[in-house]
């Protein structure tokens, strides 16, 4: 099997790494706009050699595992580039956009949207790690417009890296996946900014975060190369949970300032039961 990586960071690399170890005789190309991240990827032994756009006539599979501006982008060229038996899956943060672009392929047939919801704050091909994607969930979109044939592939590959498999429409992936994960990143965004902007004139601030800021700040990490096309693709979406989120970061300084300790005590109470959805 020749599998082709577009992107060799977080995810494509750890995608790689975990079906390296299992299908021992496959060959695995790098596609990427960085050279280092290609030499470097290969020294880690996440891909054998570098490849280019017009050897994936001879691929089996090819994951595009790049920002979600660029997929629009390179996802048709993909298509038109491979041969009639490929499959290519994408695994962007969003997916109305993406299945959008190539509803009218010729190829579509050939392709199937994927959204593996699993990740750190952390970039590039270093990042990679084997089992990143056991026990995680993978939302896979309007899987009836991908081919029998390719449907049966990628469910082996999903099985092989121990994903759960949920199935859900892009728009609706798009609304749930902003109050779930784009929120959050914002979230941990803006408290971060707001807390480097106080540590101008308080230098010790950093010496007090606990673990609570440094686990609740961690996703500010994360690249703003890969999360602003997320935030533009998904605009509608995320203002949406902004505005709720607002709300009760509003309400809960109205109660602070009214001395109202006992709704503030209820407010984390009823809010408590996500411990309960969660575990």
């Amino acid at each position: 099997m020749k599998v082709y990586i577009i992107g060799i960071g977080l995810i494509g690399g750890s995608i790689a790494l975990d079906l390296k170890s299992h299908f021992r005789e496959a060959i695995f190309f790098g596609i990427d706009t960085n050279e280092n991240n290609l030499e470097e990827a290969i020294k880690l032994g996440i891909i054998d050699q570098k490849a280019t756009y017009e050897e994936l006539i001879n691929a089996d599979l090819v994951i595009v595992a790049v920002p979600v501006d660029v997929a629009l982008v390179i996802l048709p060229e993909v298509l038109n580039a491979i041969n009639d038996d490929a499959l290519v899956i994408d695994v962007g943060s969003t997916k109305f956009p993406i299945c959008e672009v190539v509803a009218n392929h010729e190829r579509r047939r050939n392709f199937l949207a994927t959204h593996p919801i699993a990740g750190t704050e952390f970039s590039g091909p270093k990042a990679a790690m084997n089992e990143l994607f056991r026990e995680k969930t993978n939302i896979i979109c309007e899987i009836e417009k991908t081919a029998y044939k390719q449907q049966e592939m990628a469910l082996n590959l999903f099985q092989k890296l121990g994903m759960r498999i949920r199935y859900m429409d892009p728009k609706s992936h798009d609304k749930h996946i902003a109050y779930v994960s784009h929120l959050s990143h914002i979230s941990s965004f803006m408290l971060g900014k707001t807390v480097i902007e106080k540590e101008k004139n308080e230098r010790d601030i950093f010496d007090m975060a606990g673990s609570g800021f440094e686990s609740t700040v961690r996703l500010a990490k994360s690249s703003p190369a890969m999360w602003t096309p997320i935030f533009k693709q998904n605009k509608i979406n995320i203002i949406e949970t902004l505005e709720e989120y607002i709300l009760n970061l509003t309400h809960f300084k109205d109660l602070l300032q009214n001395d109202n300790y006992d709704e503030v005590f209820n407010e984390m109470e009823s809010t408590n039961r996500i411990k309960e959805i969660l575990k």
